[in-house]
């Protein structure tokens, strides 16, 4: 008998501290944190995936969130990101008929975004309950910067004041990311996130290209260059025509040959309503700022000591 209330009560302690650790982290965390990097693929008139066989020509972006659990499968998130993006030419598949305009442009830009997050599994459950894989989809609406540059002689020029399509386009466009991604949880506080996300927009200048050529306005840029360059803004008819046809030995725009063929140079594709996009896959870290985080994971309270704890 003595034996058997010895055995239970050992029971008893065994499962009461067991209930007592797990207490530990039975906290709400609706707020959160992330930080992600990953590489950025531009679409638009330099660069088609789908078309033609053109390879991957990645850049780069860095993202920081902040999230809020809203409901058991929602949660909404504020998305700050900062990404390059480029294109040109010399890569183009034949088949395009692209290589001859030598056109490039590069882009970084700032975005902030609103974009609410629809699970697949709860995430509306205390901290230690999270589930150890979650996938889930996203969309939002947010603002991204648009600063084209391109090369010219060293330096690299912004383009948007220029207006090379005599179309001015705005400083900041409207971006709708959607995407999916899926979260791996490696302890109690963190999760490793993996997301790939494609932002659309309404604007086809993200790259400073949209007419198919400049028949429409390619006496204003002779104009503009004037006579061996000495006009107001020679530079945009730099920028504008890089074709080597149209170009003298000097690396200055033939302006004769230009004129003579009634600017019918191709720029763009001709296609109507393209919008320009970019696609992003990120890999980052995730923290649950829970009401324990500091105690019981960067520093664990001891009696005498406080210790570095990675869980």
């Amino acid at each position: 008998m003595k034996k058997l209330i010895f055995i239970l009560f050992v029971i008893f302690l065994t499962f009461e501290g067991y209930s007592q650790s797990f207490y530990r982290y039975r906290f709400d965390a609706p707020w959160s944190v992330s930080a992600s990097v990953g590489p950025t693929q531009y679409f638009g008139e330099l660069y088609s995936l789908w078309k033609y066989n053109e390879g991957i020509q990645p850049d780069w972006n860095a993202n920081v969130a902040i999230r809020r659990t809203m409901g058991t499968y929602i949660r909404l998130r504020g998305d700050f990101t900062y990404y390059q993006i480029s294109g040109q030419d010399p890569p183009a598949d034949p088949r395009s008929l692209r290589q001859p305009r030598n056109l490039h442009f590069r882009a970084r830009n700032w975005e902030a975004a609103a974009i609410a997050e629809f699970h697949i599994k709860p995430v509306k459950v205390y901290n230690i309950t999270r589930s150890f894989f979650n996938l889930y989809g996203f969309a939002g609406v947010g603002v991204s910067s648009n600063t084209p540059k391109a090369e010219l002689n060293g330096n690299w020029v912004d383009l948007r004041p220029l207006q090379l399509e005599n179309n001015p386009y705005e400083k900041h466009i409207i971006v709708f990311p959607t995407g999916i991604g899926m979260k791996y949880k490696l302890n109690v506080y963190t999760d490793l996130t993996i997301e790939m996300n494609y932002r659309w927009t309404l604007t086809d200048y993200m790259d400073d290209i949209s007419a198919f050529n400049i028949k429409e306005f390619y006496v204003d840029l002779v104009n503009d260059y004037g006579v061996n360059g000495d006009g107001p803004r020679p530079d945009r008819l730099r920028l504008a025509i890089r074709n080597p046809n149209f170009i003298k030995e000097n690396g200055e725009p033939d302006v004769d040959r230009i004129l003579n063929n009634g600017g019918r140079i191709r720029r763009g594709s001709g296609l109507d309503e393209r919008y320009d996009g970019f696609l992003s896959f990120n890999i980052g870290l995730e923290i649950y700022l829970a009401p324990d985080i500091w105690d019981n994971w960067i520093f664990r309270n001891r009696v005498n000591e406080k210790s570095f704890r990675f869980w």
